[in-house]
């Protein structure tokens, strides 16, 4: 008999292989310093390695409890206390997840059943729209207010109606660098009050936040915390993004829901780690002083792209600074990446990428978590443009 591989019919039709991994692989190829990609070119703490190996060698390898080590689900309860002032009750509405990314579905896997609406503001995190539509639901993109990144709340109000259950939301943004206010985050409560709609807040930048400015969890406002899935991400914050390790905080109903989906789709995450992360976490300085670390990055980098032809948008919050290259060609958005990446040797990532219709606007993307040597590589090749 002759082998037969049966034919499928995808899931996913209009998804194909990630622009981070195209430039990261023609960054590679190339021999180009990698700017796209959003991840650190440093090490982490030494003393969260070791925390990591002391738990190892303490024989802490077997499963953890499905909703996770619950001295670190006490950690996460006390930080979101301290910063935003909302208790979670660490046993029954906090949940450790295998990163952000896997929070993020689960918590869409948990509410939205087909025929549901589900608001995403672009340009939006790459993971969204298909993480909705494995779930059946319906994609409804809202723009956010080109060239500035404002969420444009009358467009968001005439999106939802009955069949809208779920509005996703990302601040500090990624990618475009920008944080919702106060007055945002108020605004969004507001409009939300009527409904039956459902949060999910994307929050992995959480503690990048420059310029004095705090960031505006959605902790911080009943009228949202009461119907929110709030996302972080350890890897984001402790520069250990391959490890893959995130949380979930949420009311008690909505956690039951969301933990019924997380045990067949994880079950549980890396067990040594959690612990290394508990104990980590009794010390806040890391994540109190990531603001300052991050923002002298974003200053150097910024001094640097001052001196190019490209305009700088704002960076307010994140890993990221966007420019607008309309000074430095003429290319769409994504052949300009290509030949910057092959012809100068650094690699962006274009912001029409993270719109559904590949909205070009002429701007593209930098991540300056960088070693300071790799940032001042990269402008030396900058300056050629």
């Amino acid at each position: 008999m002759t082998p037969h591989t049966p034919a499928l019919q995808t899931k996913l039709p209009a998804v194909g292989t990630t622009i981070f991994t195209v430039m990261s692989t023609l960054a590679a190829e190339r021999g180009a310093v990698n700017l796209g990609q959003g991840f650190p070119d440093f090490n982490c703490d030494p003393k969260l390695v070791q925390a990591v190996t002391d738990a190892m060698t303490q024989g802490l390898n077997q499963y953890p409890p499905m909703t996770g080590v619950p001295s670190l689900r006490e950690a996460v309860s006390a930080k979101i206390g301290s910063m935003y002032g909302r208790r979670y009750d660490p046993a029954s509405e906090i949940t450790v997840t295998a990163g952000a990314t896997q929070a993020i579905i689960t918590a869409i896997l948990a509410v939205v059943r087909p025929g549901d609406e589900v608001i995403v503001l672009e340009p939006c995190y790459d993971s969204y729209v298909p993480n909705i539509e494995l779930a059946g639901g319906t994609v409804v993109r809202v723009p956010l207010v080109p060239g500035t990144f404002r969420p444009d709340f009358d467009r968001i109000a005439a999106a939802i109606n009955p069949k809208t259950r779920a509005i996703l939301v990302n601040s500090p943004h990624n990618p475009s660098a920008t944080v919702w206010s106060r007055a945002d985050m108020l605004r969004l409560e507001e409009l939300l009050a009527p409904t039956e709609v459902l949060l999910i807040s994307d929050e992995v930048y959480e503690h990048m936040v420059f310029d004095g400015d705090g960031h505006q969890s959605a902790a911080r406002f009943p009228g949202l915390a009461a119907r929110a899935f709030i996302v972080s991400s350890f890897g984001k914050t402790y520069h250990v993004t391959g490890w893959k390790v995130g949380y979930v905080a949420a009311p008690a109903p909505l956690t039951t829901e969301f933990r019924k989906v997380h045990q067949f789709n994880v079950f549980t995450v890396n067990t040594p780690v959690q612990h290394a992360l508990a104990s980590y976490m009794a010390d806040p300085t890391p994540y109190l002083e990531l603001p300052a670390f991050y923002q002298r990055k974003r200053d150097l980098f910024r001094e640097g792209l001052a001196r190019t032809k490209f305009k700088l948008l704002p960076s307010e919050g994140s890993y990221f600074q966007c420019v607008d290259i309309s000074a430095v060609s003429d290319l769409p958005e994504a052949e300009f990446c290509k030949w910057l990446t092959t012809e100068i040797g650094v690699a962006a990532i274009p912001l029409s990428a993270f719109y559904g219709n590949g909205f070009d606007q002429r701007v593209v993307r930098f991540c300056f978590a960088k070693k300071d040597e790799t940032l001042r590589t990269a402008l030396d090749r900058l300056a050629r443009l």
